[in-house]
């Protein structure tokens, strides 16, 4: 049987990495998937993976145009929207005092004010149909410190809307999830892996696992979290990070001597 079998699900940032990952995993549940991003060459590939149902729209999210035009799209075409899951991202710039305001701006814009505009753009026609799912790409940057300031306090601040969506909204039958992922091997990794091939090994001597992620992996949680099993769902932030946040791994082995 299939999980998601009909349902309507757009997915913003799915030209590639996790969101492109979770639209193959969603179509071959029975979804149909609307691409949502600003690359247009590699979104009109992605739809090719998802099957003839599939659409591709030019979105930034950061727009209200932009988002107010990909949901009369969605809907003109399927009637009805019930999953969003908010994946777009931005990530640059360090630390506050290396970081300039525009650097600053992108980070927020992309990573919360988008999750904001969309989720507000679908809220109006969930609320009608009295059933939904959001779904919100956090990280672990939102929970503790690992460099990246800007993108680090829009995911922190992406959990807390999951939370206040969730408590807002549960009574219309829409449900209002977080997953905030560890280090996942995705082509935003390439350019510094071309500089540097050993980082990705560096980065996972700090997991418990000993490995980083990989996009099927989080992509399993979010058709877990879109499907009817996870009905008793909500304002939850599911944390996939092969133990990262559940202690300070390096230190301990340190503390040891088994380093």
């Amino acid at each position: 049987m299939l999980r998601l079998k009909d349902r309507i699900a757009i997915i913003t940032g799915s030209a590639s990495g996790i969101g492109r990952t979770t639209g193959r995993l969603f179509a071959q549940e029975g979804a149909k998937i609307v691409v949502a991003d600003i690359d247009d060459e590699r979104g009109r590939e992605a739809i090719g993976e998802m099957g003839n149902a599939s659409l591709f729209v030019h979105v930034d999210v950061s727009s209200h145009s932009d988002v107010a035009r990909l949901v009369r799209i969605t809907l003109e075409r399927f009637g009805r929207i019930d999953i969003l899951m908010n994946n777009a991202m931005y990530c640059e710039g360090d630390t506050v005092l290396e970081i300039d305001e525009p650097t600053w701006d992108l980070n927020m814009d992309v990573c919360l004010k988008g999750a904001y505009l969309c989720s507000s753009a679908v809220l109006p026609t969930m609320i009608e149909q009295k059933s939904g799912v959001i779904l919100n790409i956090a990280s672990v940057n939102g929970l503790l410190a690992l460099g990246e300031a800007a993108y680090s306090a829009a995911k922190a601040g992406l959990i807390s809307l999951t939370q206040s969506m969730a408590v807002e909204y549960g009574e219309y039958g829409i449900r209002v999830n977080a997953i905030s992922p560890g280090t996942i091997r995705t082509e935003v990794w390439d350019h510094l892996l071309e500089q540097d091939p050993t980082i990705l090994d560096r980065v996972a001597a700090w997991y418990p696992l000993k490995r980083i992620g990989q996009p099927e992996e989080i992509a399993a949680v979010a058709l877990f979290l879109a499907s009817d099993e996870a009905s008793f769902t909500t304002g939850a932030n599911f944390v996939i990070d092969g133990g990262l946040t559940a202690g300070i791994f390096r230190m301990g082995r340190e503390l040891t001597g088994k380093e």
